[in-house]
């Protein structure tokens, strides 16, 4: 097995948000975010009792080289909409991430949800549910047949956003003797940015004064070109500060987008 050294990035992706029509009571259609998130009109859902990587991370294939798997899960969830109608069940505000909600949701025509989907597809783990929702037959099942991301080798999404390198390794392809390898891969010093996910995120000391982990940096801010190495990418300010991360303080009165 070679594994190589760290993550070179990877430029080239074809990235889909796909928007597809809305039920009736939602305003213009459904957004696929990433792997556990979409978006109906103005309202954000994360789906219940599921969690998927992150858009900026990264895992470890059955070849051993370095995955954008937080990418293809998303493209995974939009594969399984396609283009039906979506319906969410609402259960509630997610408490760990202000404006987003909590839901069940399903694509006409399916036999089963999409959070349910996911599971069974091997790109998203089972996560704390809001409902009595819970997938560990199905969690199981992917796990045994190897699938989405238990082929491979990485680390839960919920350690990966706190940055975490010292957590469990999952999936087939983890090898005790390449651990230190394996995660250089998977939190690799030179983090790609995901298109279209440009703010700056990185861990500090200084930032749990406010109860945070880690400052952001944004375009056009004067601490932003000096960040050659972020430690997280993020899309908007809601999934930076949703994350744990306060905006610098040199860009308090942003000019950026």
């Amino acid at each position: 097995m070679r594994l190589p050294l760290q993550f070179f990035p990877i430029w080239c992706f074809l990235v889909l948000a796909v928007v597809v029509s809305a039920a009736p009571g939602y305003a213009a259609g459904a957004i696929v975010k990433d792997g556990d998130t979409i978006q109906l009109g103005s309202v954000t859902y994360r789906l219940d009792g599921i969690d998927a990587p992150e858009l900026d991370q990264i895992c470890v294939d059955d070849h051993a080289d370095p995955w954008t798997c937080g990418i293809e899960a998303r493209e995974q969830l939009v594969k399984l909409i396609g283009a039906s109608q979506v319906h969410c069940i609402d259960l509630g505000a997610d408490k760990s991430r202000k404006n987003r909600r909590i839901g069940i949701c399903s694509a006409d025509g399916a036999t089963a949800g999409l959070n349910q989907q996911m599971i069974r597809l091997g790109f998203a783990i089972g996560f704390e549910p809001a409902s009595k929702l819970h997938f560990q037959e199905d969690s199981a099942s992917a796990k045994d047949a190897r699938a989405g991301l238990w082929k491979g080798c990485f680390v839960a999404p919920q350690e990966f956003r706190i940055g975490k390198k010292d957590g469990a390794l999952l999936g087939a392809s983890c090898r005790a003797d390449r651990d230190a390898e394996i995660r250089a891969v998977l939190f690799p010093d030179d983090l790609a940015m995901p298109p279209n996910c440009g703010i700056k995120g990185k861990y500090a000391v200084r930032a749990r004064i406010t109860g945070n982990i880690g400052i952001y940096h944004l375009q056009g801010c004067l601490s932003y070109p000096a960040m050659t190495k972020p430690d997280r990418w993020f899309c908007t300010e809601d999934d930076a500060q949703a994350a744990g991360f306060r905006r610098a303080y040199n860009c308090r009165a942003s000019r950026s987008k």
